[in-house]
């Protein structure tokens, strides 16, 4: 089975820590949503210098909020869902529709899209990265948070994050013309990839992953809880 960034960082130890954040975040009267009050809890704290190797510098940024997503992503029920590559492609070129009235979306969920798909240049001069996934918590009001998963391998221990939070823009277009998503590597074309162009584009890619999700949801029932990742055709 096709790991996940939770299943590489904290497959070993969640079982074991996160009830202790949970119980401790509850008996300190903290929504665990709540970013700030998350970070100041002793259990995290405590998780975090486990986690977070020594000189981290400006990762540690990174480092809590793959944890803050990972910890809702457990606490909401492990709601993990894979793209097909038809329905990828089919998300990546058309514009979503908003998820029918009433159907319930998971606060918290991770979506994993198929290997080598869509890349991402995300440092200047450095090659391109593979997008695995994407942690997604929807907003009651219509934004998200998300946190985009990049360069996972089993040969690398690590990975690299990118996060993104707000409402999608309204009729999103890139500056120079070409279409949202379209490849900017060289041979991207000729390959079939696709590629992310900025914040804007993780939060419109959520936003369309928010409509897949919903209609998984809404096949096997909300009240349902997984016990292996949902797979969407």
């Amino acid at each position: 089975m096709r790991p996940t960034p939770f299943d590489q960082v904290f497959g070993a130890i969640a079982a074991e820590r996160f009830p202790r954040l949970r119980d401790s975040l509850t008996t300190s009267q903290v929504d665990p949503h709540d970013l700030d009050a998350f970070v100041l809890d002793r259990e995290v704290v405590a998780l975090l210098q486990d986690l977070v190797p020594e000189g981290a510098g400006e990762s540690l940024d990174q480092h809590v909020s793959l944890l803050h997503h990972a910890y809702l992503f457990w606490l909401e029920g492990s709601w993990l869902f894979r793209l097909s590559r038809a329905r990828a492609d089919e998300l990546l070129s058309k514009l979503p529709t908003s998820p029918s009235e009433g159907t319930s979306v998971p606060r918290a969920y991770y979506i994993q899209f198929p290997e080598r798909l869509v890349w991402a240049g995300l440092e200047p001069a450095a090659p391109h990265e593979p997008l695995d996934g994407l942690f997604v918590r929807p907003w009651p009001g219509g934004g998200y948070f998300v946190l985009g998963v990049f360069g996972m391998h089993p040969k690398r221990e690590g990975f690299t994050v990118v996060e993104a939070d707000g409402f999608p823009v309204e009729n999103p277009a890139r500056e120079d013309g070409s279409a949202l998503f379209s490849p900017v590597m060289a041979g991207g074309s000729s390959a079939q990839l696709a590629s992310l162009v900025g914040q804007e584009e993780l939060l419109e890619l959520a936003a369309r992953s928010a409509t897949a999700v919903a209609d998984a949801v809404r096949r096997i029932g909300a009240e349902n809880r997984p016990s292996a990742p949902i797979e969407i055709d």
